[in-house]
């Protein structure tokens, strides 16, 4: 079955189909810039857009970036402070006449690499960590999924949260180089390591191809390796839940 997957990003909305039993994307990616100010209205248009585009009339996944509660924002993270409490499927839905499954980006991610990546038949506590405007991370116990762990939003000295300082858009931001931010990022992952004890941390998103030129500043005794899809893996996840149903809580 073809199904469209979103993956909603501080910088960009991207949408693609994808076969939803070998996760393989069989379109091109299609691409809008993230409006700002990131409110409700302006974004629903952008998605309503990305489903036009591809003349789709099934069921949509979405990965969301932030906490998601059976459809509802319970955080706003980088999102204007408008989307807090909004039942996002329901308004994306009434925009599109369509039926979505919207879920916490980095659990799609999660779900994808999970399922059709590196991640595949993994055992124990897998920690997926997607890199761009903010840190994302899903976490997966034996293969199943436990939604909404937002590390990212950890508190660090001054920072508000922890993505603030560490995320790529940080990097790219103040112009730092890969060793001066992959110190940071190893900061992040001492965090991780030591809250939640992974047995693995897979890494995600935009930063992840690039592994190779930070990995030497990561200093944890976790194993952590960059996830094959890559930054496609929101939206292969997004649309294998919208079938598979990944849990909604």
């Amino acid at each position: 079955m073809t199904l469209l997957g979103i993956d909603v990003g501080g910088s960009g909305i991207k949408g693609a189909l994808v076969n939803s039993e070998t996760g393989e994307m069989t379109s091109e990616r299609f691409r809008i810039k993230t409006p700002v100010p990131r409110t409700p209205e302006a974004m629903t248009d952008v998605i309503a857009e990305i489903v036009a585009h591809f003349d789709y009339k099934g069921k949509v996944g979405c990965g969301f970036p932030t906490i998601i509660k059976n459809g509802v924002c319970k955080a706003t993270g980088n999102l204007d402070p408008s989307w807090l409490g909004v039942n996002v499927e329901a308004l994306l839905e009434k925009k599109t006449g369509l039926d979505f499954t919207v879920l916490n980006d980095a659990d799609a991610a999660g779900y994808a690499t999970m399922n059709f990546g590196i991640g595949k038949g993994k055992k124990g506590l897998v920690v997926m960590i997607t890199i761009g405007t903010g840190l994302g991370s899903g976490a997966f116990l034996d293969g199943r999924l436990i939604p909404n762990f937002e590390l990212g939003q950890l508190p660090y000295k001054k920072y508000s949260k922890i993505e603030l300082w560490a995320a790529g858009s940080a990097k790219d931001n103040e112009g730092l180089s890969y060793k001066k931010w992959g110190k940071r990022f190893n900061t992040f992952l001492e965090f991780v390591e030591l809250i939640v004890s992974p047995d693995l941390i897979i890494l995600g998103g935009g930063a992840s191809k690039d592994f190779e030129q930070f990995k030497s500043q990561i200093k944890i005794e976790t194993k952590v390796i960059p996830a094959e899809l890559q930054n496609h893996a929101g939206i292969i996840g997004a649309a294998v839940a919208s079938q598979h149903k990944a849990p909604k809580v």
